[in-house]
């Protein structure tokens, strides 16, 4: 199957605001886009009727007007649109195993704020196959919706330990389509011993440090050899994963942190850096599953 870009479109400004940043990411790799808009009561066949009267007419006019913005904004980018009679998650989850990534419309920072349509793109994120990104709207000069932009660094939270070859993967590949540097980015919180009566002891935390930093350097090291026109930066912080995290997202363009797969998956759970990062990074997030 053709890889291709696809963006979940249900007519808010966030929706429109990822169809621009995947319209946007797809031209950089060169790969075709696909507005995907699901609503269960389509109907099988398009009728002849009149617009008031038409079950589908609002579903195909979130995704024309879409396509013909960025079809003009992008003249050589292959836009499709996509009407499925189905649920939204189950649409967009079947669709995230099928794309490159998939990218969701994404609203507020607080976690009792809903998202691309309510929780959907919380479901499809903890248990999509494939990358997922988020992206939050900003505003324009006048007034208008429009995405955050992504022409500055790539930050990408690695753990260091347990494989993260697909999210480097991504990483890597991301800021080479950009043109820009990748950040890479390890929170640790400081053990017990660390800690003295008078505050930290600087020589456990030194030495802390120095490991983790060895170790960041040896998992980036393959990675730097296979990308050797990315400019990478590492960064080691004694704090916890998930501030690190919001920390080196302030002005970053794009945010990639990891999502451990469960098997089974009956109840998947987001771990807190991911919870972080989607509630509180202003940038776009992608959130890469793997092993």
């Amino acid at each position: 199957m053709e890889p291709v870009v696809t963006v979940g479109l249900d007519g808010s400004p966030e929706s429109l605001a990822a169809a621009r940043w995947a319209a946007d990411e797809a031209g950089r790799r060169r790969l075709p886009l696909r507005l995907l808009h699901a609503w269960p009561m389509l109907v099988p066949e398009p009728t002849r009727v009149p617009a008031e009267l038409d079950q589908n007419y609002w579903a195909r006019r979130i995704v024309h007007n879409a396509q013909t913005e960025l079809q003009a904004r992008h003249p050589g980018l292959s836009v499709a649109g996509s009407l499925v009679a189905d649920d939204a998650e189950h649409a967009l989850l079947r669709a995230a195993s099928e794309s490159e990534m998939t990218v969701l419309g994404s609203r507020g920072l607080l976690p009792v704020e809903s998202y691309f349509l309510g929780d959907i793109s919380l479901n499809v994120v903890a248990r999509a196959e494939r990358p997922v990104v988020l992206v939050r709207a900003g505003t324009g000069e006048e007034g208008q919706e429009v995405p955050q932009t992504s022409t500055r660094e790539v930050v990408v939270a690695l753990k260091l330990h347990g494989s993260c070859d697909d999210l480097l993967e991504f990483a890597f590949k991301t800021a080479a389509a950009h043109g820009v540097t990748l950040r890479a980015v390890h929170g640790r919180s400081l053990p017990v011993q660390a800690y003295a009566p008078w505050g930290v002891n600087h020589d456990v935390a030194h030495e802390i440090t120095r490991d983790a930093q060895k170790l960041l350097s040896q998992t980036l090291r393959p990675w730097c050899e296979r990308f050797p026109l990315v400019d990478v930066a590492d960064s080691v912080a004694l704090v916890s994963p998930a501030k690190a995290v919001v920390r080196a997202a302030d002005g970053a363009g794009l945010l990639v942190v990891g999502r451990r797969q469960h098997r089974p998956a009956l109840t998947p759970q987001l771990g807190p850096v991911v919870q972080a990062a989607i509630h509180h990074a202003h940038c776009p997030v992608a959130v890469v599953p793997h092993a």
